[in-house]
């Protein structure tokens, strides 16, 4: 299980900023899906050697007060569902509102850990602020500053504490396949087919699934864990907004695996969740497969697969190159093609290239299509190029202006390595260093 550390207060508090501070970062990873009413932000984080994601339960509700005040009730129970740790964040300059006293009283019912953060301490003298905050009925106050940083490292020294470390158990050396999408969309029933049985509840009300579920699958030569977001929902745990559960759970997943089947309805197409789904398993460098379910529905001519194929690339470019398979899990029609699709984009992902091989190859295409000149006109020269020693594929060159290679130069690169190494989809890295 990945550990998950929530940020949550009243609005205009810093939640935010602190949020980008600590995730490195100042762009959501997940657009928000339609239908829900204010953004959610997730991110990654470490401390001290301990990786976790980081949930802003930020946003703005448009509505009467009493509206309001139940819309942070719920980002506060959602908080309290799926963080193992949770930092409560108020103004210290403001004092205590009676929206900071509700959630406390919800957060010390709750049995997770609360760490009471005092934002907006920017200089020492502004500690003064703090000695009333402790009336919410906390241990500690951290006096921090989400705009300068100061406090940061003594609030997290002390949240990943109760963190536990990277689990072994999971570096079992088997690949890991997961299968992702939206609600409804036969994720349980392509898991169900495959492993032969109904252990997996499969309903046509979106949002059934809960928690992740990893279950070893030898068959027909293979042999990988299926993770999967298993599991009925309890009753009590059930709120309106589906679409947060399934984004935070779907993140989880992700993290979890090497390889994403990420499944979308051939009825619907490929929706804005369905590309935020595969943006994030991208930028997770994370081997992706893009399985279409339920095109037995599908009237089809000649070229019905090819003419959506197209549509499906042009709207993930531009990481394109990526396996594409036509599935009716219900019919049992290439789902194990969608299997073997998964087994090799794994193979591909821990593919090294030896660098005299990148070298004779790469260098006189650079020498040939040279990087357009930097600023003063100054030329950029690179020397050199080696695939680092990394869990995925990675790729430094070496060159005098490193900072100065335009992004459709490294895209230009990208597509060379796939044309002649065969990388499909696998997400891969290009750094420039000075030599």
């Amino acid at each position: 299980m990945s550990n998950t550390l929530a940020i949550v207060g009243r609005p205009n508090v810093g939640k935010s900023t602190f949020f980008n501070r600590l995730t490195k970062t100042k762009e959501a990873i997940v657009e928000s899906a339609s239908g829900v009413t204010r953004d959610r932000i997730y991110g990654k984080s470490d401390w001290n050697g301990i990786d976790f994601s980081v949930i802003d339960t930020g946003g703005y509700v448009q509505g009467s007060d009493d509206v309001f005040e139940e819309e942070i009730r719920k980002q506060v129970m959602y908080a309290i569902d799926e963080a193992d740790a949770i930092i409560f964040m108020v103004d210290a300059r403001e004092g205590i509102t009676p929206l900071d006293e509700d959630v406390a009283d919800l957060l010390r019912k709750s049995k997770k850990k609360v760490f009471l953060a005092a934002n907006k301490v920017d200089t020492p003298k502004q500690t003064e602020y703090i000695g009333e905050l402790y009336a919410l009925g906390f241990k500690e106050v951290y006096p921090v500053s989400s705009v300068n940083g100061s406090g940061t490292g003594e609030l997290l020294d002390d949240v990943v504490k109760v963190f536990s470390p990277a689990s072994e158990e999971e570096e079992t050396g088997i690949p890991r396949i997961a299968v992702v999408g939206r609600p409804n969309v036969g994720k349980s029933s392509l898991i169900n087919t495959l492993l032969g049985d109904e252990r997996n509840i499969v309903t046509p009300v979106p949002g059934t699934t809960r928690d992740s579920v990893n279950t070893r699958y030898r068959s027909f030569g293979h042999d990988f864990i299926l993770v999967d977001t298993a599991g009925l929902r309890k009753k009590g745990k059930v709120y309106e907004n589906i679409e947060f559960y399934s984004t935070l759970r779907t993140i989880r997943t992700i993290e979890k695996s090497d390889v994403c089947l990420l499944m979308i309805d051939a009825q619907s197409g490929l929706e804005r969740q369905d590309i935020s789904i595969f943006h994030l398993a991208e930028k997770n460098k994370k081997g992706i497969v893009i399985v279409v379910n339920k095109w037995d529905l599908i009237d089809k001519e000649t070229n019905t697969h090819l003419k959506f194929e197209k549509q499906i690339r042009e709207k993930i470019a531009p990481f394109t190159d990526v396996p594409i398979v036509f599935t009716s899990v219900k019919d049992k029609q290439r789902i194990f093609k969608a299997l073997e699709l998964a087994s090799q984009v794994y193979e591909k992902r821990s593919k090294k290239i030896p660098t005299s091989k990148l070298n004779d190859y790469l260098l006189p295409i650079i020498e040939k299509n040279p990087p357009s000149m930097a600023s003063r006109g100054r030329y950029i020269k690179i020397k050199y190029v080696m695939q680092l020693k990394t869990s995925t594929p990675q790729f430094v060159f070496f060159c005098n202006l490193p900072d100065d290679v335009k992004e459709n130069y490294i895209r230009f690169l990208d597509n060379k390595i796939r044309e002649k190494f065969d990388f499909t989809g696998v997400p891969i890295q290009l750094f420039f260093r000075k030599k």
